[in-house]
């Protein structure tokens, strides 16, 4: 690897991260798609899964042990907030904010992968960068790093309910609010059948409260609830708190 790109890697680090790794080679790896380690055989590279591995198990730590000094909530209740807050979605948003993405290396064929497939890629990255900042910095600096990009979430996903299964969540406060049960329909399906979209609404009586689309009927009607919570939540705030208090 020559001195120029590890210069880049060096550069991200200081700039994002606030320190320079001693192994700047761990921030590589971690950013290392197995796609681009099987297109260049010859290199002698190693692909980021073990240091996901480790990073998956550092973050569920961190996470665990801050909501359990923190909050006195059954376990259930606790499971299903790290749950919110270390989900794929989650990690790859954390991941496309402190903006590592350009540095990913990816081989040709993964680049020009679904949206979908790049969420996970960006998500397990994150993961294995925690891996690496365990390995380069010790315990103390990855604990940081999580509170930072991940545990400043939890304010948000506790007052917004994001940690409940949004269908049943939804279906609650229709029935709490209107007294009606919800009702989805597909509204349409693109794409070919090993990539499909669908587009699918939630409807409270005749009137629509949100529209969302996956790459599963159910996929979709989670995302259609979800934007149908969020407008029961400016439209009824005192009952949305009601329900929330539960």
């Amino acid at each position: 690897m020559n001195g120029e790109l590890v210069q880049e890697y060096q550069e991200f680090a200081k700039e994002k991260l606030g320190f320079e790794f001693h192994d700047i080679n761990l921030l590589v790896t971690a950013l290392t798609h197995r796609s681009y380690v099987n297109e260049h055989k010859n290199a002698n590279l190693e692909h980021n899964e073990r240091l996901e591995f480790l990073g998956d198990a550092i973050l569920e730590l961190v996470v665990s042990d801050f909501l359990y000094r923190n909050y006195d909530q059954p376990e259930g209740i606790m499971t299903a907030w790290r749950s919110a807050l270390v989900r794929t979605e989650s990690n790859s948003d954390a991941g496309i904010k402190l903006g590592y993405g350009p540095l990913v290396r990816l081989s040709h064929g993964e680049k020009m992968g679904t949206e979908r497939a790049h969420s996970v890629i960006m998500a397990d990255c994150f993961e294995a960068v925690i891996g690496a900042i365990y390995l380069d910095q010790g315990y103390d600096t990855a604990k940081k790093f999580i509170e930072t990009h991940v545990l400043c979430k939890i304010d948000s996903v506790i007052e917004e309910g994001s940690w409940r299964d949004s269908k049943s969540y939804f279906q609650e406060l229709a029935q709490h609010i209107d007294g009606i049960t919800p009702n989805y329909r597909l509204l349409k399906e693109d794409g070919p059948d090993h990539d499909k979209t669908f587009t699918i609404a939630v409807y409270v009586g005749a009137e629509l409260k949100g529209v969302g689309s996956g790459h599963s009927k159910q996929e979709a009607q989670a995302a259609a609830a979800k934007e149908a919570i969020k407008k029961y939540r400016l439209a009824h705030p005192e009952a949305f708190k009601q329900i929330i208090a539960k």
